[in-house]
């Protein structure tokens, strides 16, 4: 049995039909889309909040994107120059790159890494670190992290 060309290709046309007009709808409802963003760390409308009472006198963490409080959000973090972050791990894992300034790095059970601007790090969840600026001027690193923020700072061990 021989159908017409319109016969044969009335349901792939109608379905596709029924798909685009659907797709229409859902893009009608669908939230507006994000703005794309550009950031400077000298740009003097960052809002730069206080860190954890742990880390040096001076910093502060500029949200850049996101929400701390919720997965996938970036940071620039600023610490002063000559100053020392302790040893401390997050939860998420952290990818970081070094806008300005010079920082050490130290992971556990690894050598020390000098990140001078535009060096990336990675750094993997719940692996203690700690820095220092070595700069003579503020350490300013981009971080992009995983999970909400935290900073869990390690205490020495007590030697007896």
């Amino acid at each position: 049995m021989h159908h017409s060309y319109f016969e044969r290709n009335a349901r792939p046309t109608a379905l596709l039909l029924l798909m685009a007009c659907i797709s229409s709808a859902a893009l009608a409802q669908a939230p507006a889309l994000e703005q794309a963003t550009t950031q400077t760390a000298g740009d003097p409308q960052l809002k730069w909040g206080p860190c954890p009472p742990f880390l040096p006198r001076g910093c502060g963490i500029a949200v850049l994107h996101g929400d701390p409080a919720k997965d996938n959000f970036d940071v620039f973090l600023k610490v002063p120059a000559k100053s020392t972050i302790p040893l401390h791990w997050h939860t998420s894992a952290e990818r970081m790159v070094l806008v300005a300034g010079e920082l050490h790095v130290s992971y556990e059970g690894q050598k020390t890494a000098a990140l001078k601007p535009g060096t990336y790090a990675y750094g993997p969840a719940r692996h203690p670190h700690k820095g220092y600026c070595a700069s003579a001027t503020p350490c300013i690193l981009f971080i992009a992290f995983e999970s909400p923020l935290d900073a869990v700072p390690v205490q020495p061990a007590n030697k007896s």
